[in-house]
């Protein structure tokens, strides 16, 4: 029994429509993640429009990093390489285009039924066992620029913490070091009444002079910083608007974070380069499977439609009558060497990124216990200014003056004192920095998960 022509139509368009498949899990994974994204994360694009600079003040460092999110070009264009591996997606697992044919008998070849004149050709390929990989390969890399906006996130994140904290230092330095210029002033008035009544030798009144020209110059020093540092935050902002910062009063403050093995754990599973790279050994093991598939021959089903001309005897039974033919041919993976080199290469890639993996792995965990023990120096050395050496300079200080008034001591002596006062209170100040940099450090390793307060100057 010979199938009908729609019979024959109806399972050529099954057979197409069972091949193309549908959308796999991790498809539909990527592309879940990605609509969430877009709704609630990613950066809303600005119409452009005349240039003309706008004044933005930003008061503290939770303002820059949601303005840094919105504007940072570099956070843009790792959302725009997303959607782009979102929209490859769809192209990965879909069928070749189909193939339409037409050919037209330059002399009409004479059959029983009539002359046949032109024919019509559709045929489509269907690339057996191979669509379901190549979708897995481009959802996977669809998570692999997922996790590059993740890492460029957070590394513009730490970037930007690092640079506020920079200039939390620099405003107290500043604030430091006019307090002991005042305090140099007072010392060198001091010393000057002191040679008046002869009481002191011309040398304290130089050496007074001299030490407030290293701090007038230090304090130069310090404020022409302010104008680069700003520079380098605003780098990181929109070009069309200005920025003011106001300085910073005060750091974040880490409370309790949590024990060495919980941070480790919360790396393995958060850390977004470290996700990048686990996606991108998903890739390869999908490519390798693909590989191994090479040697599955491809089919191709197609029908043909032929025009005939009627019979020379009209009365004749189906003159004119055109032919339909269905057709089906398949490709021979004959090529041993080709297909076998294939696979190889797959599997060495499949190889090669594990290794990578695991580098990778071992080299963020050792930054981790570098971070973590810097952020515990830290805490121990503001402890040790806080509780010790901070009071015991300033108490130092106050004994001095005290006795130089007296004439008991040197001059030279109470300048070391001061000089003391100066250097432990820059060095705490440092101690502050060097823990909010090096808890923003182990935020980024963790995938941003520690959660830290702040307070503004204003």
């Amino acid at each position: 029994m010979v199938a009908s022509p729609q019979i024959q139509r109806w399972v050529f368009l099954a057979m197409i429509a069972l091949a193309s498949g549908c959308a796999t899990s991790g498809e539909k994974l990527a592309r879940v993640s990605w609509e969430e994204a877009s709704r609630v994360e990613r950066p809303a694009a600005e119409p452009k429009s005349a240039p003309s600079k706008s004044l933005e003040r930003i008061g503290s460092l939770s303002e820059l990093l949601q303005r840094a999110k919105l504007e940072n070009h570099g956070i843009q264009a790792a959302y725009e390489r997303w959607e782009a591996a979102i929209e490859g997606i769809a192209g990965a697992r879909t069928l070749p285009d189909p193939k339409l044919t037409y050919a037209n008998f330059l002399q009409s070849v004479e059959t029983r039924l009539g002359p046949q004149n032109q024919k019509f050709g559709l045929a489509q390929t269907i690339p057996l066992g191979k669509l379901g990989p190549r979708g897995d390969i481009a959802a996977n890399q669809a998570r692999v620029m997922e996790a590059h906006v993740r890492k460029a996130e957070q590394n513009l994140e730490l970037r930007l913490s690092e640079l506020w904290f920079d200039y939390y230092f620099l405003a107290r330095s500043v604030q430091i070091t006019e307090e002991n210029l005042s305090l140099m002033e007072q010392l060198e008035s001091v010393a000057l009444s002191q040679y008046a009544a002869g009481k002191a030798s011309q040398a304290s009144v130089v050496r007074a002079q001299v030490e407030l020209a290293k701090l007038e110059d230090r304090l130069r020093t310090l404020r022409d910083a302010k104008e680069p540092l700003i520079a380098m935050m605003s780098a990181e902002l929109s070009s069309d608007t200005s920025h003011e910062y106001s300085a910073p009063a005060s750091l974040p403050s880490p409370g309790s974070i949590p024990s060495s093995a919980e941070l480790k754990g919360w790396l393995r599973r958060e850390n977004p380069e470290l996700n990048a790279t686990l996606y991108e050994l998903k890739k390869t093991e999908f490519a390798s499977k693909l590989a191994n598939r090479s040697t599955i021959p491809n089919l191709t089903l197609g029908v043909e439609y032929i025009d005939t001309g009627e019979a020379v005897s009209p009365s004749l039974l189906d003159s004119g009558k055109d032919a339909a033919v269905v057709m089906a041919a398949i490709t021979l993976p004959i090529w041993l060497n080709k297909n076998g080199s294939q696979k190889r290469e797959a599997r060495a890639n499949v190889s090669a990124k594990a290794e990578e993996l695991d580098q990778l792995e071992s080299r963020l965990l050792a930054e981790l216990e570098q971070a973590h023990f810097k952020f515990r120096d830290a805490e121990r050395r503001i402890d040790l200014f806080a509780t010790t050496l901070l009071p015991k300079a300033r108490q130092s200080l106050e004994v001095s003056e005290r006795a130089f008034a007296a004439n008991e001591i040197k001059f030279l002596d109470l300048v070391d004192s001061q000089r003391t006062l100066l250097e432990f209170e820059l060095n705490f100040e440092q101690a502050l920095v060097t823990r909010a940099k090096a808890l923003a450090k182990l935020n980024r390793l963790v995938g941003g998960v520690l959660v830290s307060g702040e307070t503004r100057m204003n």
